[in-house]
C-alpha cells in the first residue's frame, strides 16, 4: 500500500509508487543489507551499553557495592536476565508484533489502542482518554532520553582516552562535543546513508567485543555461573536497599529498547529480529559475562571494567572504535524522535514542521531539521554541563523506564482486545514484565535529585507543547463554527446574490468539510467573484501510517461548479495535495489557484484554557511550516485569506 509520489515530494522522485515498508524492502535490496543497516540504526545503544552500565552499578556515590564474587555474579545475572526477559520477550518477540501497518513506537500504539471499543460507550470514552494520555507522557519522556542518550554514549568512549593517555584529561570534553555535533551534521542524509556506513562498523564492535568477551570467560569460567537467576535473587537479599538503588544503574544495559521499537518503521520488524538474535544478543550476553569475570579476577578493574577487558596493547583501537561505535548508538534515539515527531505532528499533537523525507523507497526514513538541531544543542549543552558520563548517569534511564512501563500497560490492552489473549495469559506475561520494569522504574527515582530531574523537565515541557496545541486547534476551531455557514446554504446564496463566476478552478482548505471555509467567505465579500470550478477540500489523517491510494479521496457534488473533497492521508504519510488533486480528479495546477486560511489569535479572558497556554498556543500557530509547503502546492499559485480569532 501507499500513495502515488511526485517529483514534488521532498527527498524522493517520481517513482509512480509509494513508498513501502522495511519489510517490503528486504524483498528488493535483501534480507542482509536491511539487518545490517538495521544494526547501525537501531542497535547502536544497546550495543555501547557495556561501556558504562556495570561501572555505575557499583561506583554511583548513591550506592558504592563491594566487588566481591556475590555482587559480580549477582549483577551480571541480573543483566542477563533483563536482557532476556525486556529485550528478547518483550520487545523483539511481542512488542514489535503490535505494529501499526508496519510502523511502531510509543506513539503508534496509542493510536492503534485508542481505536479498540468497549461495549459500554462511557467506559471506552473514559479508558481510552486515559491511555491516550499515558500514551503523550511516554511519547513526551522520550525526548528526554533522546537528549541524554547521545551525550552520555559519546562522553563514555571518549574517556577511555584518559585511561590509555592520562594526560588527555582535559580533552574528552571538546572531542565528544565535536564528534557529536558532527553526527547530527550527518542526519540530513537519512537513516538508509547513515545505516550502510554504520552497520557494517557496528557488525565489527559487536563482534570485537564478543572476542573480548569470550576469552575473558575462558579465562574465568565461574563466570558463568550468571546464568543462574538465584545469584540474582541472592544479590537483593545480600545488599538489601543499596541492591535496590543500584537497579537504576544496571538498567542502562536495556535503555535502548523502547528506540528499538520506535525505529522499527526504518527496517521492519524481521531484520530488527534476526539482528537482535543472530548477532547483538550474543555479543552482549558474551561481553557481560566477560566483564563479570575480569571483576573476578581483578576487583580493581571496576574504575574502567569494559576498556581494561582488552589487553593493554589493544586498549588505544578499542578507545577508538568505542568512540565510533558510541556515535552509532546515539542515532537509534535521534531516529526514533524523528519518528515520533513526524506522528505527532499528523495526529494533531504537536505544530507542523518541517520533515524531510530522505528515501524514495522506505516510508519510515524521515530528518526533521529544527528538531535535529535542538537536540545537537541540548547534547552539546549536556557534555559541558555534566563534563562526564558518570554525572549524566545519574539523570540517564528514569525517562526511558517510565517509558517502557507504559509501553507494556498498552501492549497488555492491545493484546487482550486485538489478539484475544485471555485475562490470565495477559496477566502473567505484563505482570512479570511490569514486576522487573516496575523495581527498575521505582530505582531510578532516587535518581531524581542528582539530575533525573532533568528529563522529567523535559518530558513535561514536551507534554506541555502536545497538549496545548491539541487544546488550541480545538478552541480555534470551536470559537469559528460560530461563524459557519453550511457549505449548501452559502453556495445557494451565492447563485442567488449575483456573484460573478470567472473561468479556471479554485481550491479551498477547509479544517471542516461540511460548513464554508472562511476564507471563501472573505475572499467572495472582497472580490464578489467565484471562480467557476470550487473545490473545498479538507483533508482527514487517519490513525493508520498509510491509507490505500483507492481510498484516498471521498468526492461530493454540491451544485453550482462545488464539489466538496475529503482527503485521506495516514500519519505516516507526506501530504502532497495539489498532485493527489490532480493524479485523481485532473485539477491542473497551472489552471488553479489554492486559497488557504491563517488564523491568528488574541489571548482573552474566554473559557478555554489558562492564559499563559493561549501566549504559547499563539507562539507556536505563528511560528508554524508553511502550510502550502506542507501540502506541497504551488508557490505562485496560493492566495492567503487571514483571519482573526479570539480564545
Amino acid at each position: 500500500m501507499g500513495r502515488r509520489t511526485t517529483s514534488g515530494d521532498t527527498g524522493s522522485g517520481d517513482t509512480g509508487h509509494g513508498p513501502v515498508s522495511g519489510q517490503q524492502v528486504a524483498a528488493t535490496t535483501g534480507r542482509t543489507g536491511l539487518v545490517v543497516g538495521a544494526l547501525g540504526v537501531v542497535y547502536g545503544d544497546l550495543g555501547t551499553s557495556p561501556l558504562y552500565s556495570i561501572r555505575e552499578a557499583f561506583q554511583s556515590p548513591s550506592h558504592r557495592l563491594a566487588v566481591d564474587r556475590a555482587n559480580v555474579l549477582g549483577s551480571v545475572s541480573i543483566i542477563v536476565w533483563t536482557l532476556l526477559i525486556i529485550i528478547a520477550i518483550k520487545y523483539v518477540l511481542l512488542v514489535l508484533r503490535a505494529d501499526n501497518q508496519g510502523e511502531g513506537g510509543i506513539l503508534a500504539l496509542t493510536a492503534l489502542v485508542a481505536r479498540l471499543r468497549s461495549p459500554r460507550r462511557e467506559q471506552t470514552r473514559r479508558r481510552i482518554g486515559g491511555l491516550l494520555f499515558l500514551g503523550l507522557f511516554g511519547t513526551a519522556l522520550l525526548y528526554g532520553d533522546g537528549m541524554i542518550t547521545p551525550a552520555i554514549s559519546v562522553l563514555s568512549a571518549v574517556e577511555g582516552l584518559e585511561l590509555v593517555r592520562p594526560g588527555l584529561n582535559n580533552a574528552v570534553v571538546p572531542i565528544a562535543a565535536i564528534i557529536l555535533i558532527g553526527l547530527f551534521a550527518i542526519q540530513r542524509f537519512g537513516t538508509g546513508g547513515v545505516g550502510r556506513v554504520f552497520g557494517p562498523i557496528m557488525v565489527l564492535w559487536l563482534a570485537s567485543i564478543a572476542v573480548l568477551g569470550v576469552a575473558s570467560v575462558a579465562r574465568t569460567p565461574g563466570a558463568l555461573q550468571a546464568v543462574n537467576p538465584l545469584f540474582a535473587v541472592r544479590y537483593f537479599t545480600t545488599n538489601g536497599f543499596k541492591g535496590l538503588l543500584s537497579m537504576g544503574s544496571l538498567f542502562l544495559v536495556v535503555t535502548g529498547g523502547e528506540a528499538l521499537y520506535a525505529d522499527m518503521g526504518h527496517f521492519g520488524r524481521r531484520p530488527i529480529a534476526a539482528g537482535w538474535f543472530a548477532v547483538v544478543m550474543p555479543s552482549l550476553l558474551a561481553t557481560y559475562l566477560g566483564i563479570g569475570g575480569l571483576l573476578l579476577r581483578r576487583p580493581d578493574a571496576i574504575r574502567s571494567p569494559f576498556f581494561l577487558l582488552a589487553p593493554q596493547a589493544l586498549q588505544l583501537p578499542v578507545v577508538i572504535l568505542a568512540t565510533v561505535a558510541t556515535v552509532i548508538a546515539s542515532q537509534a534515539l535521534i531516529s526514533g524522535v524523528f519518528s515520533l515527531t513526524f506522528q505527532a505532528v499528523q495526529l494533531g499533537f504537536a505544530p507542523r514542521t518541517r520533515i524531510v523525507h530522505t528515501s524514495a523507497t522506505a516510508r519510515g526514513q524521515i530528518y526533521v531539521p529544527v528538531v535535529n538541531w535542538l537536540l545537537m544543542v541540548a547534547c552539546v549543552i549536556l557534555v559541558v554541563s555534566f563534563g562526564s558520563s558518570s554525572r549524566l548517569a545519574a539523570a540517564f534511564g528514569l525517562s526511558v523506564t517510565a517509558t517502557m512501563f507504559i509501553t507494556t500497560i498498552l501492549f497488555a490492552v492491545y493484546a487482550r482486545r486485538t489478539w484475544g489473549w485471555s485475562r490470565g495469559v495477559v496477566g502473567a506475561v505484563a505482570g512479570v514484565i511490569l514486576l522487573i520494569e516496575g523495581a527498575f522504574l521505582v530505582a531510578n527515582l532516587f535518581k531524581i535529585p542528582e539530575g533525573g530531574w532533568l528529563p522529567l523537565g523535559v518530558g513535561a515541557l514536551v507534554m506541555t507543547v502536545f497538549t496545548t496545541w491539541r487544546t488550541g486547534h480545538h478552541l480555534v476551531d470551536a470559537r469559528l463554527a460560530a461563524r459557519r455557514t453550511p457549505l449548501t446554504t452559502y453556495i445557494a446564496g451565492v447563485d442567488r446574490g449575483g456573484v460573478i463566476r470567472t473561468p479556471g478552478t479554485a481550491v479551498f482548505l477547509a479544517a471542516n468539510a461540511e460548513t464554508t471555509p472562511q476564507s471563501m467567505v472573505a475572499l467572495v465579500r472582497s472580490m464578489g467573484t467565484m471562480r467557476e470550478e470550487v473545490y473545498v477540500v479538507t483533508m482527514i489523517v487517519d490513525e493508520v501510517p498509510r491509507v490505500h491510494p483507492a481510498r484516498r479521496m471521498q468526492v461530493t457534488t454540491i451544485g453550482s461548479g462545488v464539489q466538496r473533497v475529503t482527503v485521506h492521508y495516514g500519519f505516516m504519510e507526506q501530504t502532497p495535495i495539489a498532485a493527489d488533486l490532480e493524479t485523481h480528479l485532473g485539477v491542473s495546477r497551472l489552471s488553479t489557484i489554492y486559497v488557504l486560511g491563517r488564523e491568528s489569535v488574541r489571548s482573552t479572558d474566554l473559557p478555554g484554557m489558562m492564559r499563559w497556554r493561549e501566549a504559547i498556543y499563539a507562539v507556536m500557530l505563528r511560528n508554524a511550516s508553511d502550510v502550502a509547503a506542507q501540502f506541497k502546492l504551488p508557490d505562485d499559485r496560493v492566495i492567503e485569506v487571514g483571519v482573526r480569532v479570539e480564545i
